[in-house]
């Protein structure tokens, strides 16, 4: 169904349960399922939050500017990126991490065509450091990403397993929204996805898969035209 994928993975979906950090048996799951991915011969982006570190736009609080926290918000990416590596490396998953801000010591520069290059040789390629500006979530980069890399869907996991009316959590009457444009995703003020990522996929027609991280064979399941999910795409 699919053939190149781009997952976008929340920070603090990574942290599970716990308030910052890892949950491990999340990232080891994560991986094994990037692993069965890659067995059916997909090419494989990913974009990972910080928030499980530092969200930059709310710890800019007055005694940190906006950039600066923004600035730290990506090298808690840069974290991620390369915790997932290693995990991957760990049960022989070929990956690289490229990072839109220049840390050489740990970290390829992003180059499109290096990118490019790596999927085509089955690599796994993680996108670090966001867009490498400040003001843009990783949200807006996994989009961006996934544009330049002509993936063919975007899969965001978080702690539920798709878009609701209400948070889902804390209201047991929750209704579960299966499809939605990207029209009316903006127009309802949706919080699953900043704007101006939904904004970004509508002019690509890029759709985007929402499901839950916290069983990651999701992604497996949904690869496979089955699994619990909801979708903003193009409805016309």
């Amino acid at each position: 169904m699919y053939k190149n994928i781009m997952l976008k993975i929340s920070g603090e979906s990574l942290a599970g349960s716990n308030e910052h950090g890892f949950d491990f048996e999340i990232l080891n799951d994560l991986s094994k399922s990037i692993k069965n991915l890659q067995s059916k011969n997909l090419k494989i982006s990913i974009v990972l939050g910080g928030g499980n570190f530092i969200r930059g736009s709310s710890f800019s609080n007055g005694v940190v500017d906006r950039v600066t926290s923004d600035y730290m918000g990506m090298l808690g990416t840069v974290i991620n990126s390369l915790a997932l590596q290693s995990n991957l490396k760990k049960i022989g998953v070929d990956s690289r991490v490229m990072t839109a801000i220049s840390i050489n010591k740990v970290a390829e520069p992003y180059i499109k065509n290096k990118a490019s290059s790596h999927l085509d040789k089955n690599r796994v390629v993680i996108f670090a450091s966001g867009t490498g500006n400040p003001f843009f979530s990783t949200d807006t980069a996994a989009v961006l990403r996934a544009s330049e890399m002509k993936s063919d869907v975007i899969f965001k996991g978080t702690k539920v397993d798709g878009i609701y009316n209400k948070d889902p959590i804390s209201n047991s009457d929750a209704k579960k929204i299966s499809e939605i444009s990207y029209s009316d995703y903006l127009n309802k003020e949706i919080k699953v996805m900043d704007a101006t990522a939904i904004s970004l996929a509508k002019d690509r027609s890029l759709p985007i898969i929402i499901f839950s991280i916290l069983k990651s064979s999701n992604i497996i399941d949904i690869v496979d035209g089955k699994g619990s999910y909801s979708i903003i795409k193009d409805t016309k």
